[in-house]
């Protein structure tokens, strides 16, 4: 006879559940989650701006079948430790060298990186310093050429020029209601269709205490990307890896032109255009984790 609460189906396999962790990474407590078998080819999600590991859940739960998914949360986000900056120094070499810390902390000698916005300069960064440990490269929405910033970084490029006089409208923007609604709609009218949480939570966690002086830091320094822009670009033309960029074309801060450029450097890249907008793993979930697939596959 049945127990109260027995399962009528098989349970679903629980090595393939999502795990929530933490471990410590030269005195920081970095939270992690991951999913998939531990056996499995390794794949390091990196988030972008203002979100954290909790951004890629829904690959989580639909590719844990096919890859050992890995998604930290930087220092500063999510539920990573955030340091006083009097103690850290909250820079995309900082976030890169944490990111570094904790692969060799869990002990990966060889991944895939999915970038996505902030993923991609602390990405290349990674790929750069450990090109022999990089199987393959996805690239979701995250620049590497100056044609892929749309308009709207002229605010940061006169933010970057002089810090002090600019630095009232960055702030204002980190809190802005406008622009959280922007990096999920776009420029797309079925305004209805979208789950306000989705920009909620994420302006939630940049109210919360000595978050705006994090976030001023890292924009401040985003500079040096652009800088290190022909390095990476260089990486891309010499080492060639395998390159599957999924695209987001109602994305207000990063063009498709930046998709475009970055094929040009890696002509064997497959380029997919979704209608979708910044945060495309929201909006197209199945398509994308269907083109990862076989991506992943083809290696």
């Amino acid at each position: 006879m049945r127990q109260v609460g027995q399962a009528e189906q098989p349970a679903a396999d629980s090595a393939l559940a999502t795990r929530y962790r933490t471990i410590t990474v030269n005195g920081l407590k970095i939270f992690y989650r991951e999913a998939g078998r531990p056996e499995a080819p390794a794949l390091l999600l990196l988030h972008g701006y203002p979100a954290s590991s909790r951004m890629f859940e829904p690959l989580l739960e639909r590719l844990a079948g096919d890859c050992r998914l890995i998604a930290p949360d930087y220092p500063g986000f999510g539920y990573s430790d955030a340091p006083e900056r009097g103690s850290y120094t909250y820079s995309f070499d900082a976030l890169a060298q944490a990111i570094l810390g904790f692969t060799e902390a869990l002990g990966l000698a060889r991944y895939s990186l999915y970038l996505q916005d902030y993923g991609g300069p602390v990405g290349f960064r990674v790929a750069l310093a450990r090109p022999e440990r990089v199987r393959s490269l996805i690239v979701q929405n995250a620049v590497m050429h100056e044609e892929g910033l749309t308009p709207l970084w002229d605010a940061r490029r006169a933010y970057w020029a002089e810090r002090a006089p600019h630095e009232a409208r960055i702030r204002e923007g980190l809190h802005s209601l406008q622009a959280g609604i922007a990096r999920h709609v776009g420029s797309r009218p079925n305004f209805e269709r979208f789950n306000p949480d989705l920009w909620m939570d994420e302006i939630a966690f940049l109210q919360r205490p000595g978050m705006d002086e994090i976030q001023l830091d890292l924009i401040h320094d985003y500079q040096s990307n652009l800088r290190a822009y022909p390095q990476w670009q260089a990486y891309l033309r010499e080492r060639r890896p395998p390159l599957l960029i999924p695209w987001g074309i109602h994305d207000p801060i990063f063009s498709s032109q930046g998709a475009q450029a970055m094929r040009r450097e890696q002509p064997a890249a497959e380029v997919y255009l979704l209608d979708a907008g910044h945060f495309a793993i929201n909006d197209c979930p199945d398509d994308i984790a269907g083109c990862v697939r076989v991506f992943l596959r083809s290696l």
